[in-house]
Protein backbone atom coordinates (compact mmCIF):
# COMPACT_ATOMS: atom_id res chain seq x y z
CA UNK A 1 0.00 0.00 0.00
CA UNK A 2 1.56 3.29 -1.02
CA UNK A 3 0.54 4.87 2.39
CA UNK A 4 1.88 2.22 4.32
CA UNK A 5 5.30 2.90 2.22
CA UNK A 6 5.68 6.17 2.86
CA UNK A 7 4.64 6.74 6.47
CA UNK A 8 8.13 6.88 7.58
CA UNK A 9 8.77 10.53 5.51
CA UNK A 10 5.36 11.55 5.21
CA UNK A 11 6.41 13.97 7.85
CA UNK A 12 8.92 15.84 5.47
CA UNK A 13 5.34 16.98 3.46
CA UNK A 14 3.58 17.90 6.69
CA UNK A 15 6.73 19.99 8.46
CA UNK A 16 8.85 21.04 5.35
CA UNK A 17 7.19 20.90 1.69
CA UNK A 18 3.55 22.39 3.50
CA UNK A 19 4.17 23.40 6.70
CA UNK A 20 2.72 26.77 5.86
CA UNK A 21 -0.67 25.40 5.38
CA UNK A 22 -0.66 22.76 7.94
CA UNK A 23 0.20 25.39 10.70
CA UNK A 24 -2.83 26.99 9.77
CA UNK A 25 -5.00 23.67 9.23
CA UNK A 26 -3.89 22.91 13.61
CA UNK A 27 -4.80 26.17 14.42
CA UNK A 28 -8.10 26.01 12.47
CA UNK A 29 -8.96 22.44 13.68
CA UNK A 30 -7.92 23.23 17.22
CA UNK A 31 -10.38 26.60 17.75
CA UNK A 32 -12.92 23.75 17.25
CA UNK A 33 -12.39 21.39 20.26
CA UNK A 34 -13.95 22.09 23.70
CA UNK A 35 -12.61 20.16 26.71
CA UNK A 36 -15.33 18.10 27.22
CA UNK A 37 -15.79 16.54 23.17
CA UNK A 38 -15.21 13.07 22.11
CA UNK A 39 -13.71 12.50 18.62
CA UNK A 40 -13.23 10.81 16.01
CA UNK A 41 -10.81 11.17 13.69
CA UNK A 42 -10.49 9.28 10.25
CA UNK A 43 -7.67 8.80 8.26
CA UNK A 44 -5.53 10.24 10.79
CA UNK A 45 -2.36 9.59 9.05
CA UNK A 46 1.14 9.99 10.95
CA UNK A 47 -1.21 12.25 13.67
CA UNK A 48 -0.70 15.38 13.15
CA UNK A 49 -4.19 16.79 14.09
CA UNK A 50 -4.47 13.95 16.68
CA UNK A 51 -1.23 15.65 18.63
CA UNK A 52 -3.37 18.85 18.74
CA UNK A 53 -6.94 17.94 19.36
CA UNK A 54 -5.76 15.23 22.18
CA UNK A 55 -4.83 18.50 24.80
CA UNK A 56 -7.79 19.47 24.13
CA UNK A 57 -10.25 17.07 24.35
CA UNK A 58 -11.82 14.28 26.59
CA UNK A 59 -11.06 11.64 24.60
CA UNK A 60 -10.11 11.24 20.19
CA UNK A 61 -10.23 7.71 18.95
CA UNK A 62 -7.38 8.34 15.67
CA UNK A 63 -8.09 5.98 12.94
CA UNK A 64 -6.55 4.84 9.66
CA UNK A 65 -6.36 2.61 7.13
CA UNK A 66 -2.96 2.21 7.27
CA UNK A 67 -1.41 0.58 10.05
CA UNK A 68 2.37 2.14 9.34
CA UNK A 69 1.02 5.44 9.48
CA UNK A 70 -1.39 4.63 12.82
CA UNK A 71 2.53 3.21 14.29
CA UNK A 72 3.57 6.72 13.62
CA UNK A 73 0.85 8.46 15.25
CA UNK A 74 0.94 6.39 18.71
CA UNK A 75 4.35 7.44 18.95
CA UNK A 76 3.53 10.92 18.43
CA UNK A 77 0.73 10.77 20.89
CA UNK A 78 2.23 8.31 23.23
CA UNK A 79 2.35 10.58 26.35
CA UNK A 80 -1.45 11.09 26.08
CA UNK A 81 -3.64 8.42 28.22
CA UNK A 82 -7.04 9.62 26.03
CA UNK A 83 -6.27 9.00 22.51
CA UNK A 84 -6.87 5.26 21.42
CA UNK A 85 -5.80 4.20 17.86
CA UNK A 86 -7.04 1.83 15.89
CA UNK A 87 -7.79 1.08 12.02
CA UNK A 88 -10.47 1.48 10.26
CA UNK A 89 -12.53 2.64 7.13
CA UNK A 90 -13.73 5.68 6.64
CA UNK A 91 -16.44 4.18 4.21
CA UNK A 92 -17.40 1.11 6.76
CA UNK A 93 -17.02 2.52 10.44
CA UNK A 94 -17.16 0.06 13.10
CA UNK A 95 -18.95 2.32 15.69
CA UNK A 96 -22.62 2.49 16.99
CA UNK A 97 -24.65 5.82 14.95
CA UNK A 98 -24.71 8.95 16.97
CA UNK A 99 -21.57 8.49 19.24
CA UNK A 100 -18.86 11.29 19.13
CA UNK A 101 -19.18 15.31 19.61
CA UNK A 102 -16.21 16.23 16.63
CA UNK A 103 -15.81 14.02 13.60
CA UNK A 104 -12.97 14.56 11.95
CA UNK A 105 -11.52 13.19 8.58
CA UNK A 106 -8.79 15.21 6.79
CA UNK A 107 -7.23 15.03 3.59
CA UNK A 108 -8.76 12.25 2.31
CA UNK A 109 -12.42 12.69 0.73
CA UNK A 110 -10.25 13.44 -2.46
CA UNK A 111 -8.59 10.11 -2.44
CA UNK A 112 -12.02 8.22 -2.58
CA UNK A 113 -14.15 6.90 -5.48
CA UNK A 114 -17.01 7.60 -3.25
CA UNK A 115 -16.77 10.32 -1.12
CA UNK A 116 -20.50 10.93 -0.48
CA UNK A 117 -20.58 7.51 1.69
CA UNK A 118 -17.86 8.45 3.42
CA UNK A 119 -19.53 11.73 4.53
CA UNK A 120 -22.94 9.86 5.30
CA UNK A 121 -20.74 7.70 7.71
CA UNK A 122 -19.14 10.58 9.32
CA UNK A 123 -22.53 11.91 9.61
CA UNK A 124 -24.26 8.67 11.37
CA UNK A 125 -21.49 8.16 14.07
CA UNK A 126 -21.87 12.23 14.47
CA UNK A 127 -24.14 12.94 17.72
CA UNK A 128 -26.78 15.31 16.82
CA UNK A 129 -25.17 19.13 17.89
CA UNK A 130 -22.22 18.23 16.79
CA UNK A 131 -19.80 19.04 14.46
CA UNK A 132 -17.86 17.46 11.56
CA UNK A 133 -14.72 18.72 10.16
CA UNK A 134 -13.45 18.06 6.62
CA UNK A 135 -10.11 19.77 5.46
CA UNK A 136 -9.52 18.74 1.73
CA UNK A 137 -6.42 19.61 -0.30
CA UNK A 138 -7.81 21.58 -3.19
CA UNK A 139 -6.34 19.44 -6.36
CA UNK A 140 -7.02 21.85 -9.57
CA UNK A 141 -5.45 25.16 -10.77
CA UNK A 142 -8.02 27.81 -11.38
CA UNK A 143 -8.11 26.24 -15.44
CA UNK A 144 -9.56 23.21 -14.40
CA UNK A 145 -6.57 21.03 -15.29
CA UNK A 146 -5.27 18.77 -12.30
CA UNK A 147 -2.17 20.25 -10.05
CA UNK A 148 1.25 19.15 -10.85
CA UNK A 149 1.04 18.43 -7.33
CA UNK A 150 -1.47 15.51 -7.86
CA UNK A 151 -0.28 14.76 -11.08
CA UNK A 152 3.29 13.79 -9.12
CA UNK A 153 1.76 11.77 -6.28
CA UNK A 154 -0.86 10.25 -8.69
CA UNK A 155 2.39 8.62 -10.44
CA UNK A 156 3.59 7.76 -7.06
CA UNK A 157 0.70 5.51 -5.95
CA UNK A 158 -1.82 8.62 -4.54
CA UNK A 159 -4.32 8.53 -6.62
CA UNK A 160 -6.47 11.43 -6.20
CA UNK A 161 -10.02 10.88 -7.42
CA UNK A 162 -11.83 13.93 -6.83
CA UNK A 163 -9.75 16.72 -7.77
CA UNK A 164 -11.69 20.08 -6.28
CA UNK A 165 -11.61 23.70 -6.46
CA UNK A 166 -12.93 25.76 -3.82
CA UNK A 167 -16.23 26.49 -5.43
CA UNK A 168 -16.59 22.38 -6.52
CA UNK A 169 -16.01 21.58 -2.87
CA UNK A 170 -18.56 23.54 -1.32
CA UNK A 171 -20.64 22.69 -4.03
CA UNK A 172 -19.94 19.22 -2.83
CA UNK A 173 -21.81 19.50 0.61
CA UNK A 174 -24.20 21.68 -0.80
CA UNK A 175 -25.36 18.56 -3.32
CA UNK A 176 -24.81 16.23 0.14
CA UNK A 177 -27.64 18.43 2.16
CA UNK A 178 -24.91 20.11 4.28
CA UNK A 179 -26.69 23.69 5.26
CA UNK A 180 -25.26 25.09 8.47
CA UNK A 181 -21.03 24.64 6.93
CA UNK A 182 -18.34 27.58 7.50
CA UNK A 183 -15.80 27.52 5.21
CA UNK A 184 -11.84 28.33 5.54
CA UNK A 185 -9.64 28.27 2.48
CA UNK A 186 -5.95 27.91 3.28
CA UNK A 187 -3.50 28.88 0.82
CA UNK A 188 0.53 27.74 0.23
CA UNK A 189 1.92 25.07 -1.66
CA UNK A 190 -0.88 22.80 -1.65
CA UNK A 191 -3.85 24.69 -0.67
CA UNK A 192 -6.61 23.30 1.67
CA UNK A 193 -10.24 24.06 2.19
CA UNK A 194 -11.89 23.06 5.42
CA UNK A 195 -15.52 22.60 5.67
CA UNK A 196 -17.10 22.86 9.55
CA UNK A 197 -20.35 20.98 9.31
CA UNK A 198 -22.62 21.96 12.67
CA UNK A 199 -24.56 19.17 12.49
CA UNK A 200 -28.51 18.62 12.95
CA UNK A 201 -29.52 14.80 11.70
CA UNK A 202 -32.77 16.85 10.43
CA UNK A 203 -31.17 19.73 8.27
CA UNK A 204 -28.09 17.52 7.09
CA UNK A 205 -29.72 14.19 6.38
CA UNK A 206 -28.74 14.32 2.47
Amino acid sequence: MFWDRVAGVYDLFVNIYNRKVHEELKRIVAREIRADDTVLECACGTGMLTAVIAPRCRHITATDFSRKMLEQTRKKCQDYSNVKVEPADILSLDYPDHTFDVVLAANVIHLLDNPLKALDELKRVCRAGGKIIIPTYMNKEKTGQASQFSKTVGKAGADFKQAFTFTSYKQFFLNAGCEEVTYHMIKGRVPCAVAVIQYNSDKNSG
